[in-house]
């Protein structure tokens, strides 16, 4: 019976290859042979039988064709009349010989295609393993580790990775392996049928050709490197380019983009055509090498013919031996430069793993135990760079139930304290608390489970409606979602278009408008039922009668539950039980709305800053004169 899989990232497995093929299987070896799964073990010996029986098969084809071929020579049985007396006794003897033949043959190729149906599974669930095991560690890295990615290399890192992981294991295990053993059956039958100087010779000829392989292959593994990392490149500038498709007819920069991207590809053009000559200097140099080498063999041969020593068969059965051997020497050029190139993607995926998570649960951390979600900021101090702080001795208390603004100018700290709560990264100092509980003594599940986000600017996923407010609880049945819609007041919207909820919003949703993605996202969080909201620039992007919409959604979702408000707009928190004021990375102010007024201090010099631009805009937009400066609105 198929087990299901851990439901956590295990990548102790993992040694990084560099290049190396042992510790690459090393690295899959707990994949291929898992100690949870008998049935994957069974098909693995089940294979490598199968695997030599085929081989058994295989080296006898030959034989069976030398004795058919004596058989059938009159020199080999003393003249025509050696042939037994009559024409049955010359049509019996080869017939059988013939039958075995092709059942050697019909064998060989029978156990080698049930030994790739047999290990079809152990492949395929292996990479799922490796690719499951890497997609979630992505996920369990640090924002930090995102904000600086590039989408489009990190896919296809793993894109290739994952596919160099069959080729890797169907080389190694069925390719080189079976080869080698082949040759090694080869040479022990010719010494023994005929002398030390055939099985040298043949010897000598695969020895030059793995070793003359293996130099020049060396060589060009640079070469398919720097293809890998020009086509990365390429990649990664179309996909941002396209994902930024706006932007680029914004400012009709639509062939300076390109140009860009065919600078990328000229690059990787460049090291294609190395490439490929390269592997035309490696194709001739294999196939001077066997010429050579049959040519030796047959050579000896012919000459044990004319002086009596060998058969026709004999002939025919080092000949068929070389050629034989040279289909997989042959494909084993082909073996070794797909196992090199495999290896580098590998390495390029398990790269990925080696990176540190920064955030991790700690061995003992147990899961958060909310009992009124009551939120501490202790003393907190933080910098993304040591050499540069945000946050310096942030101190405040967001009770059960109530709501607490924070707000202050562009650059003061206020989103950093929103992915310090989500955990996304550790303080450096002072402690961040819910409900006595240090989050970093918590798992990041329950901690991020109890917090709902509306964010300013809501990203969502290619895929319907439904789809993207059913996130906030994946599972939820189709009346829970519609409920969620409801309470949003996204409800009639949603019927009114054309597949109602079925309609699939766009690439990050931009089927969909400012204030339309918002209503989904506060769907999408009701229906989550977090414990602790938190509106992080919620409305600053909305125009002003749609951010008046969504505010009073806000305070509608947001009635009994503890609040954390960052925003620019001080119109949108008047009604905060307690306002900060954050500024260079520090609480100069703290109080309601009308004391921090009364006190004329930052907040109410930002507040009249704001009140006067509003009035400005007003103005300007209804033709009439703006407002006198400085005068605030009345509290």
């Amino acid at each position: 019976m198929r087990r299901s899989l851990p439901p956590t990232s295990d990548t102790s497995a993992f040694t990084r290859p560099s290049g190396d093929l042992r510790a690459a299987i090393r690295s899959l070896g707990p994949y291929i042979w898992p100690r949870d799964s008998v049935e994957t073990r069974v098909r693995v010996v089940l294979a490598m039988l199968l695997l030599i029986g085929a081989k058994v098969a295989n080296v006898y084809v030959p034989i069976f064709y030398k004795h058919a071929v004596d058989a059938l020579t009159p020199a080999s049985a003393g003249g025509s009349a050696g042939l037994g007396g009559g024409p049955g006794a010359v049509v019996a003897i080869p017939l059988g010989l013939i039958v075995a033949y092709g059942l050697a043959r019909v064998t060989s190729l029978v156990f080698a295609e049930l030994r790739d149906a047999v290990f079809a599974t152990v492949a395929q669930r292996t990479i799922r393993r490796v690719a499951l095991s890497v997609f979630r560690h992505l996920h369990a890295l640090s924002l930090r580790f995102h904000l600086e990615r590039q989408t489009g290399g990190l896919t296809r890192s793993l894109e290739r990775g994952t596919r160099a992981i069959e080729s890797l294991l169907r080389y190694t295990l069925f390719s080189i392996v079976p080869t080698l053993v082949e040759i090694a059956l080869v040479c022990a039958i010719l010494w023994k049928l005929f002398s030390v100087w055939f099985a040298l010779a043949t010897f000598v000829t695969v020895m030059g050709y793995i070793l003359y392989t293996f130099f020049v292959s060396e060589w060009r593994i640079k070469f398919r490197r720097l293809m890998n990392d020009t086509d990365s490149k390429a990649n990664t500038k179309a996909i941002d380019s396209l994902l930024n498709y706006e932007t680029v007819k914004y400012f009709g920069n639509e062939e300076h983009e390109a140009r860009r991207y065919d600078g990328a590809l000229q690059s990787y053009e460049k090291a294609a055509v190395r490439s490929q000559q390269s592997l035309s200097l490696l194709n001739v140099g294999q196939s001077a090498i066997i010429s050579l080498g049959l040519a030796a063999v047959m050579g000896m041969a012919a000459k044990g013919i004319v002086d009596g020593s060998m058969s026709l068969g004999d002939f025919v059965l080092v000949n068929t031996y070389l050629l034989q051997l040279y289909q997989p020497l042959n494909f084993f050029g082909v073996v070794y430069r797909e196992i090199k190139q495999s290896l580098i993607d590998i390495e390029s995926m398990v790269t990925l793993l080696a990176v540190d998570r920064e955030v991790a649960d700690g061995p003992d951390a147990k899961p958060l135990a909310v009992d009124g979600a009551e939120l501490r900021f202790e003393g907190v101090e933080f910098g993304y760079d040591p050499r540069r702080p945000i946050l310096k001795d942030v101190s405040f208390t967001v009770p059960a139930g109530r709501t607490v603004a924070i707000v202050g100018p562009s650059g003061a700290g206020k989103s950093t304290i929103s992915r310090l709560l989500f955990r996304f990264y550790d303080v450096n100092g002072g402690r961040v608390l819910i409900d006595g509980q240090d989050i970093r003594g918590v798992t990041q599940s329950s901690l991020r489970a109890s917090i709902g986000i509306v964010p300013q600017d809501t990203v969502l996923f290619n895929d319907t409606v439904f789809y993207n407010i059913a996130y906030g609880r994946p599972g939820a049945s189709p009346a829970e979602v519609e409920r969620a819609a409801r309470l949003a007041h996204i409800h009639d919207f949603i019927m009114a278009l054309p597949d109602g909820y079925q309609t699939t919003v766009g690439e990050r949703g931009l089927k969909l408008s400012g204030g339309e993605k918002q209503r989904v996202a506060i769907a999408r969080t009701i229906l989550k039922d977090p414990a602790i909201l938190l509106f992080d620039e919620a409305t600053s992007a909305l125009d002003t009668h749609t951010e008046r919409e969504i505010q009073a959604n806000l305070r509608e979702v947001s009635r009994g539950r503890t609040t954390l408000v960052i925003a620019h707009r001080l119109s949108t928190v008047i009604d905060a039980d307690e306002i900060l004021v954050l500024e260079a990375g520090r609480v100069i102010e703290r109080g309601h709305h009308t004391d921090l007024l009364a006190a004329r201090g930052a907040y109410a010099a930002l507040w009249a800053r704001q009140q006067e631009a509003s009035q400005a805009a007003v103005g300007s937009s209804t033709g009439g004169p703006a407002p006198l400066p400085g005068v605030l609105a009345p509290t």
